[in-house]
């Protein structure tokens, strides 16, 4: 936690609530977790952490995505892509999540976030086991062959500075939750892998 002298704001103090985050995951019927996905960009991220929701949605669990395109038109509509801008982009949305899972609410979050370390610093705000890394694998060649967005063609021209896989590094996890191989996997095959793995891990019951 921040100390008082490294937040802008002072004279704050902390709110205890009576409607505690383990009584509306009792009434939500299923734990509150951060599922956060990461890989390059066009490895299936977004799309899976949709397709996860969809399926959670039908089983009656709620849930929420934070897409990483969608954060930057608002939320982080001031922030580029440098590192440090890229720091503060994880930062919030790491901050975000934990509040959505105090709401008792299952925070999906699809994001590339390149860096460890970004990572890691949100995997400490919550307790052990409520921050589920899922590295979405799928090869530069699959991700640049796909390029839905045109961004690699944009990136090999030089038209697009620190562009993750080309002229900015990815570091993979080291130890992920998951890894699911969104480069050669059906996305329905991704999905009930990753329903299996919340099954297994008692973070929701009910059978799809």
């Amino acid at each position: 936690m921040d100390t008082q002298d490294e937040r802008k704001s002072s004279n704050v103090v902390w709110h205890e609530a009576t409607v505690t985050r383990a009584r509306r995951e009792e009434a939500n019927g299923h734990r509150s977790v951060i599922l956060w996905f990461t890989g390059l960009s066009g490895a299936g991220k977004s799309t899976l952490a949709h397709a996860l929701e969809e399926q959670l949605h039908c089983m009656g669990m709620r849930t929420f995505v934070f897409d990483g395109d969608n954060v930057r038109h608002g939320l982080c509509s001031d922030l580029g892509f440098s590192p440090a801008d890229r720091e503060e982009n994880i930062r919030r949305i790491g901050e975000m999540s934990k509040l959505i899972i105090q709401a008792g609410v299952i925070a999906l979050t699809a994001f590339i976030s390149p860096f460890r370390s970004d990572r890691d610093r949100v995997r400490v705000l919550v307790p052990e086991g409520d921050f589920i890394e899922v590295y979405c694998r799928a090869s530069l060649d699959a991700c640049e062959a796909r390029d839905v967005k045109g961004l690699y063609a944009k990136a090999r021209k030089g038209e697009i500075k620190d562009f993750t896989g080309i002229s900015s590094p990815y570091e993979e996890p080291d130890a992920p939750e998951l890894i699911v191989d969104t480069g050669s996997q059906p996305l329905d095959l991704c999905v009930d892998q990753v329903i299996r793995y919340l099954q297994a891990h008692d973070v929701i019951h009910t059978a799809p």
